[in-house]
């Protein structure tokens, strides 16, 4: 058997050095892509609650679907309220079960769904809403896990659902609903249950692109490696001639 052999020193050190560099710039890209996916998340995750109300209309029209990255931002919007309220049951106030008091309010050609307070109990007289009004409200998605509705023919619901409630009211609905800030007279503030929070998919392309550059920076310094062993391997007796 023979000496292992050598590559010569230029070549072993331009190898070494190109491995280190791709593996350098594998690394850095993956990073890159993980902070782009941290920063999608962090992004989507943001407590607006606590801004400067704007202008409903600034924010969606009435046939625009949900804006997500505006979820719990406080708007406002000026209207006049419509016929067609309704309860909302299971809705906790400090630690009491309860209802949501909830009224449609005209806004120009349609109608927004409003949250005007919480109840310990269903009340006609607490119910009603009539007249024109300001509210400032903070912006919830409707909800819609499906929960079956045990009565349909009376005024209490077990969720938000805008086509439930469209079928009460003769105008379009807005693909989102109201938490009033300032509960109505009767009735006390309605907790903002819903704040964002992200989406296990949020980002999910930053995060695969990530792990595809470090995957790649791997296979890099074994594509090194195992040149380097090749290179420096004995060399075989050449079998002798017969």
């Amino acid at each position: 058997m023979t000496a292992p052999r050598r590559p010569g020193l230029l070549t072993d050190l331009g190898a070494a050095a190109l491995a280190l560099v791709l593996v350098g710039i594998a690394g850095w890209l993956g990073m890159w892509q993980y902070d782009a996916w941290q920063a999608s998340r962090e992004a989507e995750a943001r407590d607006l609650s606590a801004l400067t109300p704007v202008p409903l209309t600034d924010v969606m029209g009435n046939d625009d679907p949900f804006p997500a990255p505006d979820l719990g931002r406080p708007v406002e919007v000026d209207g006049e309220w419509l016929d067609g309220g309704f309860w909302v049951a299971d809705r906790a106030h400090e630690g009491e079960a309860g209802y949501w008091a909830v009224a449609p309010l005209l806004v120009g050609d349609a109608a927004v769904l409003v949250v005007r307070g919480w109840a310990p109990e269903p009340d006609d007289a607490l119910l009603a809403a009539t007249g024109t009004a300001d509210v400032t409200g903070w912006l919830q998605a409707p909800e819609g896990s499906l929960v079956t509705d045990d009565d349909p023919s009376d005024d209490v619901f077990p969720e938000i659902r805008v086509a439930d409630a469209v079928q009460r009211v003769d105008v379009d609905l807005y693909s989102a609903y109201l938490v009033s800030q300032e509960p109505a007279q009767g009735l006390q503030a309605a907790a903002l249950d819903a704040l964002p929070s992200p989406s296990r998919f949020t980002g999910v392309r930053n995060l695969l692109y990530a792990f595809e550059w470090w995957v790649f920076g791997a296979f890099a310094a074994f594509i090194w490696w195992r040149w380097r062993r090749d290179a420096t391997a004995p060399e075989l007796p050449s079998p002798s001639a017969g």
